[in-house]
């Protein structure tokens, strides 16, 4: 018996190549085929898989963030944490005797505690956002980020859903768009990330832009092009210059995004598409999971 363990990332360096049509799918055939598997969506700001599942709230909990408070009647308007705050996050007019914290720029670093040694500085409780998790079958979990409309970084969130990752043989995490923070908090932790692209200009160059992202982490990855057949072939000449594994290409197929659209997946009408997912997950599993066979 198998033994081995993975977490698998998918992520884009761009929005709308079809990262959410990837994890889904993904996510429902090995649900499907009877494995274990959890999938985290990381997509805080807009969380979409749970659209496509049907499953049973088992947990939720609110993501806090201690935010500093300033008491303007015991600071001394020295400035010192105005100077020490790396993000900007504290309004300071001297002249005026103004200061405050700005709760949407605060990143509860603590730096303007310690910066002041008068004790105008605490802290309260500041609501970031809900981390649900969803029963979809016994075996199968599907864990939601969702950030509070005007929180300006996902990363708290996406380390609260990060820690429902248990001792799962298969892990999920459908990363946020992009190569920023909260794409390099998700991927920290995969075995493999799976990079989607489209073969257009832009997506070969939000493709490249992921792929040193991914050199400097060390990290293993591997290409899926989605609607395959448009653009050009330069994206292919890229992956082959660059020595990229492809490992699947899906068509640009006008029945695929109509199915799609109706929140329907192709694993559950179409059984070849879910053999094809089910022998990539197997060479990925046996060529960069961890544990033993």
């Amino acid at each position: 018996m198998n033994q081995k363990k993975i977490k698998i990332a998918i992520a884009s360096g761009k929005g709308g190549t079809g990262k959410t049509l990837i994890s889904t799918h993904m996510f429902d055939a090995l649900m499907r085929a009877g494995e274990t598997v959890t999938l985290i969506d990381c997509d805080s700001e807009e969380p979409n898989d749970k659209l496509f599942f049907d499953g049973k709230l088992v947990l939720e909990k609110d993501v806090l963030q201690k935010n500093a408070v300033i008491d303007a009647d015991k600071c001394k308007f020295c400035g010192k944490c105005h100077e020490y705050c790396n993000y900007h996050a504290i309004f300071y007019l001297p002249p005026a005797k103004m200061i405050h914290v700005i709760d949407e720029l605060c990143h509860a670093c603590g730096a303007c505690t310690v910066a002041c040694k008068y004790g105008a500085v605490t802290e309260k409780d500041m609501m970031l956002g809900t981390v649900r998790q969803y029963e979809i079958q016994p075996h199968a979990k599907l864990v939601e980020t969702r950030m509070r409309v005007g929180v300006m970084t996902p990363v708290p969130l996406i380390k609260a859903g990060l820690q429902e990752i248990h001792n799962e043989p298969w892990i999920l995490l459908d990363s946020p768009p992009g190569t920023s923070c909260p794409f390099m908090q998700t991927t920290l932790l995969a075995d493999y990330v799976i990079l989607i692209t489209e073969p257009t200009p832009f997506g070969l160059s939000d493709l490249k832009q992921s792929v040193e992202t991914l050199k400097s982490m060390q990290k293993h990855y591997g290409v899926i092009i989605n609607r395959a057949g448009i653009g050009n072939r330069d994206i292919y000449e890229y992956l082959r210059d660059e020595d990229i594994e492809l490992l699947l290409e899906i068509p640009f197929d006008r029945e695929i995004a109509y199915h799609y659209s109706k929140g329907e997946l192709l694993t559950q009408y179409q059984p070849e598409f879910q053999k094809r997912l089910l022998t990539l997950f197997n060479y990925l599993r046996d060529t960069y999971g961890t544990g033993s066979n």
